[in-house]
């Protein structure tokens, strides 16, 4: 009996905890975790490949990133660049530049964490551009300093889960969208949700990854 009630006392204890954690979480924060940034840390290597598809054009660029010594592999067309991220010089920064834009479409849930030094508003309710339903919104905003595209501003829109559903990005912070797509066709890869399919409604043009593999 004393075992027994032991045993209870500390689920309730660590039950506990868990909420009051959760609670501490911000809304960004929120929003990752719920995307699988805990599962993050597990990461050794990530793969992919980024598909824009526009009318009857196609384009592609495939990455290897190692993400705990930031060895980064780009491959586009016969094309392959090898660079650390942690000296880039005037060889890797035009590789860099496109990693960064096609690791942010894969992962940006995770950027609203790790992007500390933008700014992220408070929640509100909106309509969603796109479909024209009420959902959640926050914005991140980066600064005009630093960075290859200082001073934009992206507009996330998600569920009560906190999973992105559309998003809308600004240029230079502008009051209208430079661009708005959806986010959908979520698949799981080692506890980490990604979105694998972005349209945008007013023309045809799709952003999708392929080649997916998240390695522990």
């Amino acid at each position: 009996m004393l075992i027994l009630l032991v045993t209870f006392a500390f689920s309730c204890k660590q039950k506990e905890e868990n909420k009051v954690r959760e609670k501490e979480w911000s809304t960004a924060e929120k929003i990752a975790n719920a995307h699988g940034l805990e599962n993050w840390k597990n990461v050794s290597e990530l793969q992919f490949t980024f598909n824009v598809d526009r009318d009857t054009t196609h384009f592609e660029r495939s990455w290897i990133w190692k993400p705990k010594s930031e060895d980064v592999v780009m491959i586009s067309g016969k094309d392959t660049i090898a660079y650390n991220r942690k000296s880039i010089d005037s060889i890797s920064i035009n590789a860099d530049k496109s990693f960064i834009n096609d690791k942010y479409w894969l992962l940006a849930p995770f950027q609203l964490v790790w992007d500390t030094s933008a700014s992220i508003s408070e929640a509100t309710t909106a309509e969603a551009p796109i479909s024209k339903t009420q959902l959640n919104k926050i914005t991140i905003t980066y600064t005009s300093e630093g960075g290859y595209t200082p001073g934009d501003a992206y507009d996330f829109y998600y569920g009560d889960d906190f999973m992105l559903k559309e998003w809308v990005y600004r240029k230079g912070n502008s009051t209208e969208p430079s661009m708005m797509t959806t986010w959908e066709d979520f698949e799981e890869f080692s506890g980490i949700k990604i979105s694998k399919t972005h349209k945008r409604t007013e023309v045809n043009w799709t952003l999708h990854f392929t080649n997916i593999k998240v390695i522990p």
